[in-house]
């Protein structure tokens, strides 16, 4: 109710704090704009080309694992009832500032073209530390109801910095969104089960691309890694009982580095061609939910570096039609799940896909945000299909280097129109519509 309570209090100010949010954005835009506009024009990522022989399809192919039930029931039990999303936002203990509350430095992070509608600034005390946000997938991609609007962000901790025993950690920040002018989140530790349920241990993996999908939420691995995706319950989330450093099960209860929740995993894809390699398997950069399809269907970009030479792969997974089966992907009788379609794309540095089908279009846009090379500057968006590719451009010579520094994920909430996407310092959003002028 408290939370409620502040919501209402702070709705009076909320028009003119978008309107401040608003100038501050179009300000840092146009400033930053001539310094971009220095850039040229280098590559161009041109059309996609479709993947069609058995040996390049069969590299896509992935094998469900699912964690036996009994194990999360021990789990459960030693942890006490699982709670849900609620529990979490109930006690939300951040809160994101708008725009005008923000830093020019943070500010600088934000695309050029198309400019960001909204845009937010994490708090300094999850910032400041090694941890970094990478991905986001919003509670409307799913066409999930509830009493909230949720957008959940993934973040990785970095392996050159901190404890030993937080390195290459993951994360969920669930923001509440539900109040545009006052986001408040919480922090969630991604764990994997371990001793048949008896214990869990911390996820280590670069969770750069995440998608929820009714109740599953789906993350990325770290490159090279056996598994390329795993499979998160979000009507599983467990409160912990100690405040301290270490990860499980301790003296006394359970633990999590000071975080309140954990998430355990509930199952994982691996790809049956073995580790993802580049003459094998890809890896699993980015991700995103394309409901334009019957099912919905998984879309995913493979992570290569900015400026490689190696074409990057695009794929797409059919997801499950109905909710009776545990995982999310649709799979044949021995839990097999093949890429329904498959493309490679001269993009590379990869960090947001998004797929969308335009009414009365006979084919869908694969929209891609990209890393600059050097990776100190803004990166790219274009939009690909098998007809053509087109960038956004800004500047006096046209630059393409016109989209967030230190770009993530990109997703799409059908109710509001927006694409929700991330810089390296800030959240925002997009209406889609202003993608495709864009690019246009």
């Amino acid at each position: 109710m408290k939370h409620r309570g502040r919501h209402r209090r702070r709705r009076r100010s909320a028009a003119l704090r978008a309107v401040l949010a608003g100038t501050a954005l179009a300000l840092t835009a146009a400033a930053t704009l001539i310094s971009a506009s220095q850039a040229q024009v280098t590559e161009d990522s041109g059309a996609l080309k479709p993947l069609t022989s058995p040996a390049d399809t069969a590299r896509f192919r992935l094998q469900e694992h699912m964690v036996p039930a009994r194990e999360l029931d021990r789990l459960a039990a030693g942890m006490g009832r699982p709670v849900g999303v609620d529990a979490v936002l109930a006690g939300a203990d951040r809160t994101l500032r708008t725009a005008d509350d923000c830093s020019a430095d943070d500010r600088a992070s934000l695309p050029l073209s198309p400019a960001a509608a909204r845009a937010y600034c994490w708090d300094p005390a999850d910032t400041a530390g090694g941890w970094r946000p990478a991905s986001v997938t919003v509670s409307g991609d799913d066409g999930a109801r509830g009493a909230h609007r949720v957008v959940l962000a993934g973040w990785t901790h970095g392996t050159g910095t901190g404890r030993p025993g937080e390195r290459g950690l993951a994360r969920v920040a669930f923001v509440d969104a539900h109040d545009p002018a006052h986001l408040a989140y919480r922090s969630v530790l991604l764990v994997v089960p371990v001793a048949g349920g008896r214990d869990y241990r911390g996820l280590v993996s670069d969770v750069s691309g995440m998608v929820r999908y009714r109740d599953k939420l789906l993350v990325t691995t770290t490159a090279g890694a056996a598994d390329a995706l795993y499979v998160y319950d979000l009507r599983r989330i467990q409160r912990t009982t100690v405040d301290a450093p270490a990860i499980g099960r301790v003296p006394g209860g359970w633990s999590a580095d000071g975080h309140r929740f954990v998430l355990p995993a509930v199952g994982s894809y691996r790809f049956t061609g073995g580790h993802c390699a580049p003459a094998g398997p890809p890896c699993p950069g980015a991700l995103a939910l394309d409901r334009g399809t019957a099912p919905g269907s998984l879309v995913a970009a493979e992570r290569t570096e900015p400026g490689s030479d190696r074409a990057a792969r695009l794929w797409r997974y059919a997801l499950t039609a109905g909710p009776a089966r545990p995982g999310p992907l649709a799979t044949d009788a021995r839990g097999r799940a093949d890429a329904v379609e498959a493309y490679r794309t001269r993009a590379s540095g990869i960090r947001g896909v998004l797929s969308y089908r335009k009414a009365g279009a006979d084919r869908p846009s694969w929209y891609v945000g990209r890393l600059p090379d050097p990776q100190d500057g803004h990166g790219g968006l274009w939009r690909q299909d098998t007809g053509r590719g087109r960038a956004a451009h800004c500047g006096a010579d046209a630059s393409d280097h016109c989209w967030a520094r230190g770009a993530g994920s990109l997703s799409y909430s059908p109710e509001t129109g927006e694409v929700w996407s991330l810089s390296d310092s800030m959240l925002f959003t997009v209406p889609l519509p202003a993608l495709d002028r864009a690019v246009d």
